[in-house]
């Protein structure tokens, strides 16, 4: 199973570098995403101008699997925040990385301060 970080998301919405690459991933299917950071992408989509049709249909597009965010989910990505507040990591950064670990899974992200944190398995897509 692998959990996508919004960053990761955006890169194939955006045709951005790394897109190709998680959207290969995508491909392979067993992906999940956080509600929180559905929230994130939906944001700048909307950023971008987007109607709320348009950004739909662009959701939609990624056929990722949403799965709630939990009471047990937010206490973990609070745990979070000592270990990641050096690399400035959000409140969506650390929703991603509580996922991942609640589901043993790899995370797939853009992010590569990311790789300075132990206890992750990660796929960095550029």
């Amino acid at each position: 199973m692998r959990v996508f970080d919004a960053s990761a998301l955006l890169a194939v919405l955006f045709s951005e570098t790394g897109g190709d690459r998680a959207a290969a991933l995508l491909e392979e299917g067993d992906a999940v995403v956080s509600a929180v950071n559905q929230g994130e992408v939906v944001a700048r989509l909307m950023d971008r101008g987007l109607g709320r049709d348009e950004t739909d249909v662009a959701w939609r597009s990624l056929r990722i699997e949403v799965l709630p965010f939990t009471a047990e989910l937010a206490l973990a990505s609070g745990l979070l925040r000592p270990p990641t507040r050096t690399l400035g990591l959000s409140l969506g950064d650390r929703c991603c990385l509580a996922l991942a670990q609640a589901l043993n899974a790899e995370v797939v992200t853009a992010d590569r301060p990311w790789k300075a944190l132990k206890g992750f398995r990660f796929i960095f897509i550029r």
